[in-house]
């Protein structure tokens, strides 16, 4: 059924643009005008008024984990190393289907809260199947949060033995997986070796292969930390980025995940290759991992979207607030306010994320995917309305977030979520850890 969505502001074409009205048939946003023309044209068609509202692009959160939401508070304030095995590893033992699902429903009621209508989750607790994977779809399913999984491919020994598969099974696994979703409007599967540290370089070559195959890209952490840059040194005689491309896999199918500690060959380099890279400034911030060349990597040719990273190393989950955060760290890092601009963080964390995965999404207009979310003009932090677009970016709060559309569907409405409420979410999470407690004893 047809809708007429009406807003007082809607971003379109780069800008606010006032009074206009967009009509909504089966998902995808087919016209938009002015209200007084749409009003007339399309007559006795249901209208949906957001009055006093701003319509703005859903956000695209482009890296996230899950289940690291429920290890959110745990192992802060130490190094890097110190965080994953007292966090991650020690708990990943109690990640069942159970917790792999709660946690996804944890992560995703966040998101959609905060304006994500779309998450690329780097998953990687596969625990020798599917059935945790297919937990974590049926979690995004479930809350209509559109969807994609970088189905992790991981043989590194030193980790956790839920993370590792063969090369063989990986491979198999993920085009099955790839499979049975295609098709799905609401579910895209791609290919995400762990990194040059976690992936072999014949897993990272299998995920590249895997990725030419389904046609998609595929997902990769490169550089996040000083030690898998010299480790990477030490085995291969090459700084990272360089030796990705001695595999043959360094391309315009690539999403690199965080970039942090690289040269001026290496920035040079992935622009050349039209690589893409999903940033994710709290989290380095968070992990005291370092602060990535943006302004060079953008001026290269490499195109930058935002993620949040797990919430155990962040520990918030809002692409919004990483727009701020961007241009911030940014800004201070070089001592040059103007090294950044609000539109292109904007941009990174919207039709950015959506172009790099293949998806209809992020931006407002005829024959994109509805996804998109509503706030509240009368809110103190988007005013004086004056500057709407740079409040949206440096100012915004999520209270001012009131509407979540995935989809066509209304998936939040009135700042509380449909689906599930977020009292039903909180009190899984809470029979999760009193279960926990039990198993500890």
């Amino acid at each position: 059924m047809p809708q007429l969505y009406i807003a007082s502001e809607m971003y379109i074409d780069d800008h606010f643009k006032k009074d206009q009205a967009m009509l909504v048939e089966n998902g995808v946003i087919q016209e938009i005008g002015t209200v007084k023309q749409m009003k007339e044209k399309y007559r006795g068609i249901r209208q949906i008024d957001y009055q006093d509202k701003a319509i703005i692009p859903g956000t695209i959160n482009a890296h996230n984990h899950s289940f690291q939401s429920l290890l959110r508070g745990m192992a802060i304030d130490r190094p890097f190393l110190e965080w994953r095995d007292e966090a991650l590893y020690r708990c990943t033992p109690l990640m069942d289907e159970e917790a792999i699902y709660t946690g996804a429903l944890f992560a995703f009621g966040e998101m959609l809260k905060y304006g994500a209508t779309t998450v690329s989750d780097f998953f990687y607790i596969h625990d020798n199947g599917l059935q945790n994977d297919e937990a974590v779809i049926q979690a995004a399913k479930d809350l209509g949060i559109r969807f994609v999984m970088a189905r992790t491919m991981y043989d590194w020994e030193g980790a956790p033995i839920q993370y590792r598969e063969s090369i063989d099974d990986a491979v198999a696994r993920t085009r099955n997986l790839a499979i049975k979703y295609q098709g799905d409007p609401m579910v895209t599967i791609q290919p995400a070796p762990h990194s040059p540290h976690a992936a072999s370089p014949k897993m990272i070559q299998a995920g590249h292969r895997l990725a030419q195959e389904l046609d998609t890209p595929f997902h990769i952490h490169v550089a996040e930390e000083m030690f898998e840059v010299n480790e990477i040194k030490d085995k291969y005689g090459l700084r990272p980025v360089h030796y990705l491309d001695s595999l043959g896999v360094l391309d315009e199918r690539m999403i690199a995940i965080h970039l942090v500690w690289l040269d001026d060959s290496e920035i040079k380099l992935l622009g050349e290759r039209n690589c893409n890279l999903a940033y994710c400034p709290s989290s380095n911030m968070f992990l005291s991992d370092g602060i990535t060349r943006i302004p060079d990597l953008a001026q290269s040719g490499v195109t930058i979207s935002l993620g949040s990273d797990g919430a155990c190393g962040n520990n918030r989950i809002s692409v919004l607030e990483e727009m701020r955060m961007c241009a911030l760290l940014q800004k201070v890092s070089r001592l040059d306010g103007t090294c950044i601009t609000a539109k292109q963080v904007f941009d990174m964390g919207t039709k950015n994320g959506a172009k790099m995965l293949n998806l209809p999404v992020g931006e407002l207009k005829p024959g994109m995917k509805a996804d998109f979310i509503c706030l509240d003009l009368n809110d103190l932090s988007l005013s004086p309305k004056t500057e709407l677009f740079a409040n949206v970016v440096y100012s915004l709060q999520p209270n001012a977030i009131k509407n979540v559309i995935v989809d066509g569907k209304e998936i939040m409405k009135d700042g509380e979520l449909v689906t599930m409420s977020e009292k039903q979410i909180v009190r899984k999470v809470d029979q999760l850890f009193e279960k926990w407690e039990i198993k500890k004893r």
